[in-house]
C-alpha cells in the first residue's frame, strides 16, 4: 500500500498540475497555486505535526510500518521537489501575465506617480495595522502567529555611525488584501503585493530612528495545530475547546520557511530568538510566502483569464414550485451541487420557518458560511414559534472558533444547541422537519454528502437527497434521538441508513462479499465508488481479495488513495482515477452491481478509519429510479473524463488520462453541467 502522507502529497501535486496546465485560464492557474499552498499549510499543521510527535514516542511493539523519521524524510524530500516545481510555475505565470499586459511590481520598480500612490495608500490604510517588534525585545517563541507572514527587517546606517538593529513586522493580510491594484497606465495593469508596499515604506515605519538603509526578508512559521482537549468533566465541551484553541496558538513549530537571500547571520539570529532548530523542517523559499492569498488573486484583465460563468441551474422538479415540502411529498429529489442552486436548502428552511403546520426543525452543522443564510433561517424558525434543535460540531478542524461563535449566537436566539462529546465528531449532513398533516405528524428529511455552507457549495461537488419516505425519515429521527440522549439510547440498529460508527464498515464489507458470491457463481460482479479518500487498510485488503476473485472495481478518488490498482494477482480488476478540476469533487457515492439490479447509496463518510469508527456519519440508499439514472449518468461521464482525470497507479501515478485517436475530449464537470442543463430545459 502507498503511505497515506505520500499519497496526499501526490494529490496536492495534481493541484499543482492545474497551475501548470495551459488549458486552464491564466488567473485560475495563479489561484491553483494558492490552493496548493493552503493545502500544504494544513498538511504540515496536522499530519506532519503528528509524525513529529511520534518521533518523541517509543514504539516497543513496532506498530508503525515505517519509522516517523523515515516518513518525515520522505515528506521533506517530496516537499522540496514540489516547492521547486512551484517556483518554476510561478515564474512562468509571471511571464504569461506580462503577455496580457499585467505586471506585478516590487518596491524597486515603481515610477514616481506609482510611488506617490503607494505612499498615500500606505498612510491611509496600512500603517495603522502595523506593530513592529524590535528583535532584541522578542522574548517568547510564540510571538510569531501561525498562518501569518512576517518581514524580518535589518536596519542600518550607511556611515555606521549607529549600531545596526533588527525588527519583525507582521504583514496584516487578515485585514487588508494581499494585492494592491495600482492605477492603469497605457493599457497596462499593475499589481503590488502588500509585503512590498511595506518594504517601500520602511523609512516611514522606522522614522523615529536615524537609519537610512533597510533590508526586509519574508519568514513564516507553521505550528502544530493538533489540539489536546482537557478531560475535566466539570467543564463543558465548549469551555475545553476554547482552552484548546489557545493552546494551538502556542503549538511548536513544524515548518519554518524563509527567503533564501536572507544573510546567514540574520537567519541564525531569527532562529535563535524563535527557538527554531534544524528539526523544525527548515525550508529555503523565494521572496514571497503564504501563497494561499493567491486564491483571491484579482483579475485585472479580461474575462478570458477566468473560467466562464456557470450559474447554478434550477432543478427540474423544484423550479416554479410553490412549496418545496409539497414537491418532496410527491417524490424523492436529489440536488447536485454546484450544478444546482444551494438556495433550495435555504428555501426549504425558510418555508419550514413560516409554515403554520411545521412543528420542529432539526439539523446538523459542521462548517458554516461566514454570513450564513442557513443560520438566519433557523433563527427565523425560532422566532416563528418552531422548536429548533441544532447539533453543532465544535470539533470541525480550523472552524472551531467560528462554530463556538455560531453556537452562542443560536443559543441566544432560543435554538436548542447540542455539542456532543470529545473524540466523536458528528460529520453527518442532516435536516429533519416535522409537520402536522391531518391527524398525523409527517417527517421530511435532507441527507447529503457536503456541508450546509452556501459559500463552499459553489465550489464543492456534492449530492443531497430530499425525501419524505417514512422508512428513511424515521431513522433520521433516530439519529437525532441519539444526539439528544447523549448516545445512551441502548443498542443502535438501522435497517436502511448506514450509520458510523455502528454499521458503515460492516455494510461495505458485506456488500463486497455479496459481489464476491456473484463472481464465484459466474455472474457479473462490480463495484463503483466515488470518494475523497480511500485509506482504511482492512477495506483495501477486502477489495484486493474481491479483485482476485473476479470482482471489478471502478474507483474515482479525489484525494488520498493507499490502494495500488492493476497489480497482477492482487488488484488486476481494480481501476482507479482522480479528477481535479474547477470544482472540488466531494461527494461519496457507492454502487454495487447486485446481479443486474444495481444498489445506489450516498454517504457523508470516506473510507478512512476515522469515518468508519470514530465519527457519526450517515449514508442513505437511493431508491428512486430517476435519481439512480442521474447518478449512473454522472458517474459514467466522470469515468469517461479524458481531460482532467489522472491515473492512480504505481507506474503512471498522476498521468493524465488522454483521449484516443478517435475519441472526443471529455471534461466531466463541463459535461455534467450540460447534462443537468439539458434536463431542466428538455
Amino acid at each position: 500500500m502507498v503511505n497515506r502522507e505520500l499519497s496526499w502529497l501526490s494529490f496536492n501535486e495534481r493541484v499543482l498540475q492545474e497551475a501548470a496546465d495551459e488549458r486552464v485560464p491564466l488567473v485560475e492557474r495563479l489561484r491553483f497555486l494558492g490552493i496548493f499552498s493552503n493545502n500544504l499549510d494544513e498538511f504540515f499543521r496536522v499530519r506532519v505535526a503528528t509524525w513529529r510527535r511520534l518521533v518523541d514516542l517509543p514504539d516497543p511493539d513496532n506498530t508503525l510500518r515505517d519509522s516517523p523519521e523515515k516518513i518525515l524524510h520522505q515528506i521533506n524530500k517530496k516537499d522540496y521537489e514540489q516547492q521547486k516545481q512551484f517556483l518554476e510555475i510561478y515564474e512562468r505565470l509571471l511571464k504569461e501575465l506580462e503577455k496580457e499586459n499585467i505586471f506585478i511590481l516590487n518596491e524597486n520598480q515603481l515610477s514616481d506617480d506609482q510611488g506617490s500612490f503607494v505612499r498615500q495608500y500606505f498612510r491611509e490604510h496600512v500603517r495603522a495595522n502595523l506593530f513592529p517588534i524590535m528583535m532584541k525585545n522578542l522574548r517568547k517563541s510564540t510571538s510569531l502567529k501561525d498562518k501569518s507572514i512576517y518581514l524580518a527587517v535589518h536596519l542600518s546606517k550607511k556611515d555606521k555611525s549607529i549600531k545596526d538593529n533588527h525588527a519583525l513586522i507582521k504583514v496584516p493580510t487578515s485585514v487588508l488584501s494581499r494585492f494592491l491594484i495600482l492605477p492603469k497606465k497605457d493599457d497596462k495593469n499593475y499589481i503590488m503585493l502588500l509585503d512590498d508596499v511595506i518594504r517601500f515604506n520602511l523609512a516611514d515605519i522606522f522614522s523615529v530612528f536615524d537609519y537610512d538603509h533597510f533590508e526586509a526578508y519574508t519568514i513564516k512559521v507553521t505550528r502544530d495545530a493538533e489540539m489536546e482537549i482537557d478531560n475535566d468533566v466539570s467543564k463543558s465541551l465548549m469551555e475545553r475547546m476554547s482552552e484548546s484553541l489557545k493552546q494551538r496558538e502556542k503549538g511548536r513549530p513544524v515548518r519554518f520557511v524563509y527567503d533564501s537571500k536572507i544573510p546567514g547571520e540574520m537567519i541564525k539570529m531569527v532562529m535563535d530568538k524563535l527557538k527554531i532548530t534544524g528539526k523544525d523542517n527548515l525550508m529555503k523559499g523565494g521572496r514571497y510566502h503564504n501563497f494561499k492569498d493567491f486564491m483571491k488573486f484579482p483579475n485585472v484583465g479580461g474575462p478570458h483569464l477566468e473560467y466562464p460563468p456557470a450559474p447554478p441551474l434550477p432543478h427540474k422538479d423544484l423550479a416554479g414550485s410553490k412549496s418545496i415540502l409539497a414537491a418532496i411529498r410527491e417524490k424523492d429529489i436529489m440536488l447536485h451541487f454546484p450544478y444546482h442552486s444551494f438556495h433550495y436548502i435555504v428555501d426549504l428552511l425558510r418555508e419550514a420557518s413560516i409554515d403554520p403546520k411545521v412543528r420542529s426543525v432539526k439539523m446538523t452543522l459542521y462548517r458554516v458560511a461566514r454570513d450564513s443564510k442557513v443560520v438566519n433561517a433557523l433563527i427565523n424558525a425560532v422566532r416563528n414559534g418552531k422548536k429548533v434543535t441544532v447539533y453543532l460540531e465544535l470539533q470541525a478542524r480550523f472552524d472551531e472558533q467560528a462554530n463556538i461563535y455560531w453556537s452562542e449566537k443560536l443559543q441566544e436566539e432560543g435554538v436548542d444547541v447540542i455539542h456532543g462529546k470529545a473524540g466523536l465528531k458528528v460529520h453527518s449532513k442532516l435536516i429533519l422537519i416535522e409537520r402536522k398533516e391531518g391527524r398525523s405528524d409527517v417527517l421530511y428529511a435532507n441527507i447529503g454528502t457536503g456541508n450546509f455552507n452556501e459559500a463552499t457549495s459553489r465550489i464543492y461537488s456534492d449530492v443531497s437527497l430530499f425525501t419524505a419516505n417514512p422508512k428513511i425519515t424515521s431513522e433520521v429521527a433516530h439519529v437525532f434521538n441519539l444526539f439528544e440522549k447523549s448516545y445512551i439510547a441502548g443498542p443502535v440498529k438501522f435497517r436502511h441508513l448506514i450509520v458510523s460508527p455502528f454499521k458503515t464498515r460492516q455494510f461495505i464489507i458485506q456488500m463486497i462479499n455479496r459481489e464476491v458470491a456473484n463472481a464465484r457463481a459466474g455472474k457479473k460482479a462490480s463495484v463503483t465508488m466515488k470518494l475523497n479518500s480511500l485509506v482504511d487498510e482492512s477495506v483495501v485488503k477486502k477489495m484486493y481479495a474481491a479483485s482476485a476473485l473476479g470482482v471489478k472495481f471502478r474507483l474515482i478518488v479525489r484525494g488520498i488513495c493507499v490502494l495500488i490498482p492493476g497489480v497482477e494477482k492482487v488488484s488486476k480488476n481494480i481501476e482507479a482515477v482522480s479528477i481535479v478540476d474547477r470544482y472540488l469533487e466531494h461527494s461519496r457515492i457507492f454502487v454495487f452491481y447486485n446481479d443486474g439490479d444495481p444498489l445506489y447509496f450516498i454517504s457523508s463518510a470516506d473510507l478512512m478509519s476515522r469515518n468508519l469508527d470514530h465519527r457519526i456519519e450517515v449514508g442513505v440508499p437511493v431508491w428512486d429510479e430517476a435519481i439512480k439514472e442521474e447518478l449512473r449518468t454522472m458517474l459514467d461521464i466522470q469515468w469517461k473524463d479524458n481531460t482532467k482525470s489522472r491515473f492512480l497507479g504505481k507506474k503512471n501515478l498522476n498521468q493524465y488520462k488522454e483521449p484516443g485517436p478517435d475519441d472526443e475530449p471529455v471534461r466531466s464537470q463541463v459535461e455534467i453541467y450540460n447534462y443537468f442543463k439539458s434536463q431542466f430545459y428538455a
